[in-house]
């Protein structure tokens, strides 16, 4: 049975480090933490989360883009395991886009990504998937990817004027609407 994990805050030092590659995506062990993985992002309405952000240093993060609280625009799909993943090819647009983190709670800040990207991971059934990923999806594949890297969103900012509370962020979209 699934379990709710603790989730990594920002100065643990797991969340800086490069996570390990899995070597048998089969592993019970493996099977059991992606289970845990659906259950904490989904019970702190997460779009996604990396092996990281629940304390273990494997290369590992779920895609569970659907609309909630933090993102109510966010596209509907099926959480996605993504095991050893790979950006295989990007295309040059750019945007910058409001992330929050998980691991970071209540901060949002304007990330530049890509747009489109060609990305390459181990199902966990342990098959090779290869697809393409654009504008949101692609934004939150990039950002649990970096947590694999030991990166986080607040790295990726250009400008610390482009860090705000969760509170003057909602503000700010209420006086946008």
């Amino acid at each position: 049975m699934p379990i709710l994990r603790q989730i990594a805050q920002l100065g643990q030092p797991i969340l800086r480090e490069v996570a390990q590659k899995i070597i048998d995506p089969q592993a019970p062990y493996i099977q059991a933490l992606i289970d845990d993985m659906l259950v904490t992002a989904a019970d702190a309405n997460g779009v996604g989360i990396a092996a990281p952000q629940v304390f273990e240093s494997l290369s590992l993060f779920i895609v569970a883009s659907q609309p909630n609280p933090r993102y109510p625009n966010a596209p509907l799909m099926e959480p996605k395991a993504m095991i050893n993943p790979e950006i295989l090819r990007v295309w040059d647009a750019t945007e910058k886009g409001w992330e929050g983190c998980l691991s970071i709670p209540g901060l949002r800040g304007l990330v530049p990504r890509y747009t489109r990207l060609g990305v390459r991971y181990l199902n966990r059934k342990g098959e090779l998937r290869e697809e393409e990923y654009t504008d949101f999806l692609a934004r939150v594949f990039q950002h649990e990817f970096d947590h694999i890297q030991g990166i986080l969103f607040i790295d990726r900012i250009e400008d610390t004027r482009d860090l705000f509370t969760e509170k003057e962020y909602v503000r700010s979209l209420q006086s946008h609407a």
